[in-house]
Order: structure tokens, then sequence, then C-alpha cells
């Protein structure tokens, strides 16, 4: 009988260990990572979004068509109706200079015109007189002529009586005397027709000079009487007086700068980058914001945009054809209207600092071109 064999039996294995649970500081420090992730990849989205949607730039500035208000003629300042900051309507009388001289202008120039006038008359009585002068001449040479006729009828007959001895030489030679008086009479006659005819012609030739002359003495009128009234200096616009230089007193010649006048209505003019030009047309809505006036929000769109960038106007464009070249991303200026009420817009001055949000889109997928 055999004996039993031992096996070896395997050794028990080790006791695994059990795994590492994560503390509680660590699971926090993973989850606000991923949070600061997230938020970051949600800031990023928002902004690439509301670029893509809107164009907007804080490089653009209230402006208004600023009016210079200047006199044309030369005076002394008399009255002045505004003062610093004064809001004034159209039509309303701002300032007054010294009317007298151009009083006295319109006086003078009055008194030629009547003179002008009245001298037309005379030339008008005149011409009347003389033409009757013309009739009587006609007259007188009507009968000159008439009683040459009958001298020359009356030398026919003596030439035949004193041919046939019925009558004597003497008499032949007085009638053929008379033929030469009475011939003499009419040429005086018919001269004097000729003149008096003539004389009406210079008449009336003064009458045309007279006309002009008129002509020429109402239009120094009108220009005197022009003149007076610049003396006197109304609105063109509603708006409010700034930038004023002129006193009571002051002597100011035409073309000097009184004072500014700055419109009621005012617009905005954002000088977009040409990178973006492209997205820009008119009647886009614009959102805007004024930096005076934070808690205010405006709205507007877009009216137009400049042929030609802010540095192709400036006092000293760009020359970059010589030296070295730097390339700058230029930018163009679009005038925005603004749509809100005028009550909303009395605090805009010309000069304030505005951002602007275009909006280029309404949609992730092409590009919108409303018309205001």
């Amino acid at each position: 009988m055999s004996e039993p064999v031992n096996v070896p039996q395997a050794a028990p294995a080790p006791p695994t260990a059990p795994a590492p649970v994560p503390s509680k500081s660590t699971t926090v420090t993973r989850t606000v990572v991923i949070a600061l992730v997230v938020l970051l990849l949600i800031v990023a989205l928002f902004f690439y979004l509301s670029n893509l949607f809107t164009v907007t730039t804080d490089d653009a500035y209230v402006e208004a068509d600023t009016i210079t208000v200047v006199p044309k003629v030369p005076a002394y300042v008399a009255a002045l109706h505004v003062n610093d900051n004064t809001a004034f309507t159209k039509g309303e009388l701002l300032v007054e200079l010294d009317p007298r001289d151009y009083q006295v202008a319109v006086n003078n120039a009055l008194a030629d015109l009547v003179s002008a006038k009245a001298f037309k008359v005379n030339l008008a009585a005149q011409i009347d007189e003389q033409r009757h002068q013309v009739a009587a001449a006609q007259a007188s040479l009507d009968g000159d002529q008439v009683t040459l006729t009958f001298a020359n009828q009356q030398f026919v007959r003596y030439t035949a009586l004193s041919q046939s001895g019925s009558d004597t030489k003497e008499r032949l030679q007085l009638a053929n005397s008379d033929v030469g008086q009475r011939r003499a009479a009419v040429e005086r006659d018919t001269a004097t027709l000729a003149a008096a005819k003539a004389h009406v012609t210079v008449l009336e030739s003064q009458v045309t000079q007279a006309e002009a002359a008129i002509a020429a003495k109402q239009a120094a009128l009108d220009l005197a009487k022009l003149n007076l009234s610049y003396t006197r200096i109304y609105a063109t616009v509603s708006g409010t007086v700034a930038n004023r230089s002129v006193q009571v007193g002051n002597y100011v010649q035409p073309g000097q700068a009184l004072f500014s006048a700055v419109p009621d209505e005012v617009f905005i003019v954002a000088n977009i980058k040409e990178t973006r030009l492209g997205e820009v047309r008119a009647g886009q809505s614009v959102a805007v914001r004024v930096d005076a006036l934070p808690e205010r929000d405006l709205h507007g769109h877009v009216d137009s945009v400049q042929r030609g960038t802010g540095s192709t106007f400036a006092l000293l464009p760009p020359e970059n054809a010589t030296g070295n070249f730097v390339k700058v991303v230029q930018r163009v200026p679009v005038k925005i209207l603004l749509d809100d009420p005028p009550e909303k817009l009395k605090s805009l001055s010309p000069g304030m600092s505005v951002v602007v949000k275009i909006t280029v889109r309404t949609h992730l997928f092409g590009q919108d071109n409303p018309q205001h």
C-alpha cells in the first residue's frame, strides 16, 4: 500500500490595498478648473458672436453743422440779444449793429433815384414840346411850299406877258425875285423842320440814358437797403450760442467771427476700421452710448459712409511712397443719424465721446442690409 503524497499548498494572496479615495480639496479644485474653463469658453463665444453680429467702436463723437455768425458790413455793435450758452429759435434777432451810416446811405440813394425819375419826366415834357415845334415847322414849310408854287406861277405868267410886250420887265424881275425869296423860305423851313426832328431824337436818346440812370440809382438804393438790413443779424436755425467773442461797442469787420451757433440737430461720426467697413450699410440700426450720459441709451441708423479715410483729408496726409512703410489699419468716417425724439437729445453737445454698436447681422449666416 502506497504512502500518501503531500502536495504543498499555495501561499495565500496578500490582501489587496483599497483604492485611494480623492480628497475633498482635490475635487473642489478640479471642479473650479472645469468651471473656469467653461466660463472662459462661454465668454470667448460671447465676444466672438458679438463681433460677428455687430461692429463696435469707441472712436466716435457727437457732431453738428455748427454755423459761425459773422457780420457782412463793418459797424459798431449796438445791441447783443444773446449771451453765453443762450438758446435761440430760428428767425430770432441776435445782434444789432449801428445802422445810422447805412440809413444815411439809403436816404441819399433814395434822393438820387427821385432826381433821376424827375429828370426823365422833364425829358418827356421836352419831347412833347419839341414834337409841337416839329408840327409847327412842318406847317410853316407847307405854307412856304404853297407860296413858292404861287410865285412860280406868277413868274411864268409875267414871263409870257413880258415876251408879248403886254407888261414891263420890272414886273418880271419882281416876280423872279419873289420866287427866289419863296424858295429860300422853303429851304430855311426845311432845315428848321430837320433840326426839330433831330432834337426829338436827341431827347429820346436822353430818355434811354435817363432810364439807365434810374436803373442804376434803383440798384444803388437796393444795395443801400441791403446793407442796412445787414445791421440786424437773425438766426438761420434754432440752436445755442457757443464760443462768443463779441461785446456791445466792439467795431466788427465783415467776416469776423462773433460767436458760433450750435444747432439743435446733432449726429454721430464713427470712425470704423477698414477691415470691418465692408459689413456696414446705410440703414443699419445703431445703438449709441454717450460717455457723459451712461444711463441713457440712444438709437439711430447708419446714414452714409464717407468716400475716403480720415487720413486722406488730414492737413498732412501720409506719403507712403517715400521712406519706410508701416501698414496701419485706416479708419473711415461713418455718419449716424439719431432716431430718438429731440427732447432726449438736448443734452448732447458736439465733441462728446460715444460708443456705437452697429448691427450688421441678425442671423448667423448671411448679412442683413436693412433700409431705414
